[in-house]
């Protein structure tokens, strides 16, 4: 697991351009698969042949990251732009970030600048540049960029880096797609595009598989210091299953088994409850003529900056938590 995660986590991935990630995750999930495949908007589609196939269960997790794409060069030779996603200007400024073609930079915030005004119009990043014409020659208006790839182990379960959401949700399900013995059902292992910009991909995807059963994999804020939105959720206390979020009221039906599932064979879980925010779940649940939706979360700290943190025991429990529901169905 932690080496496939490590991998994950040096892909570039930015809303849009996600290409690259795909490829990455096709090359480790593609020998245990009876077929895959991409649609037109991206979406890479797993499918592995199930006992019972007059039932299909659907899995998604977001390939892209947030990020940010140039508006425009600077005659200084400083780049502006903008967020793509929920980007949080205050967490992601003064960091290194890299450009989609390579090009590596600082990102940082306009001259004068109060701590009031901090917004991700005053961001742009410093690639060293002395004029606009040098500039030019390394990066192009369009250009997607992300913060630099980042691993840091913290203690011996805990992990730092940007862009666990999704990576690590993409890790939990490869993962459970390539040790997952028999599906009870056909299922197909869904890793989508454009979440962070509307829960885009996976649209077009659950309409394409009519699911039955849907369970997306993704990130949710964990308590740390301070708890304003009064949340529940605490790293290392096993896998969230979603109750509800701001998009979606998970399936009674599904929210049950889960319990159930993880309490029968042993994994660590608990409720999540959030008060913001949504996932790829929301989309899953209304396809066609919907779908017994629900998502397991993996409990984060610090979402959407560049030191997201996650517990490695509450990973294996997702994964353990999604295997268990893949081979015992419903």
């Amino acid at each position: 697991m932690i080496d496939l995660i490590k991998s994950f986590m040096k892909s570039f991935s930015v809303s849009s351009g996600e290409n690259d990630f795909a490829g990455l995750i096709e090359s480790y999930v593609a020998p245990y698969a009876d077929s895959v495949t991409r649609d037109p908007v991206g979406n890479l589609i797993v499918f592995r042949k199930g006992a019972d196939s007059t039932k299909k269960l659907m899995t998604a997790s977001h390939m892209d990251e947030i990020g940010f794409i140039v508006t425009a060069v600077e005659d200084n030779g400083m780049i502006r732009v903008s967020n793509i996603g929920g980007v949080d200007p205050v967490a992601s400024s003064f960091t290194p970030v890299v450009f989609a073609g390579g090009t590596k930079g600082v990102l940082v915030i306009e001259d004068g600048t109060s701590n009031a005004d901090i917004s991700n119009k005053k961001l742009f990043v410093d690639i060293g540049a002395e004029s606009a014409s040098k500039a030019k020659r390394r990066v192009h208006v369009g250009e997607l960029a992300a913060c630099a790839p980042s691993f840091v182990k913290l203690s011996a379960n805990r992990y730092a880096s940007k862009a666990f959401d999704d990576k690590i949700g993409c890790a939990v399900n490869a993962y459970a797609c390539i040790n997952a013995k028999t599906p009870a059902y056909d299922t197909y292992f869904v890793f989508t595009v454009q979440e962070e910009v509307g829960c885009r991909g996976s649209k077009p995807a659950s309409f394409s598989v009519a699911p039955d059963y849907s369970i997306a994999l993704d990130v949710t804020s964990a308590v740390y210091t301070g708890n304003p939105d009064k949340l529940t959720v605490k790293l290392g206390e096993g896998a969230a299953i979603k109750i509800k979020d701001n998009s979606v009221v998970c399936s009674p039906i599904l929210v049950e088994r889960l319990k159930d599932l993880a309490e029968s064979n042993g994994i660590k879980y608990q409720y999540e409850i959030l008060p913001y925010g949504g996932t790829d779940t929301s989309q899953m649940q209304l396809a066609g003529s919907g779908s017994c939706a629900g998502c397991i979360s993996i409990p984060t700290r610090y979402v959407h900056s560049p030191v997201e943190t996650v517990d490695l025991r509450d990973v294996k429990a997702c994964a353990d938590l999604l295997i268990a529901f893949i081979e015992q169905g419903a």
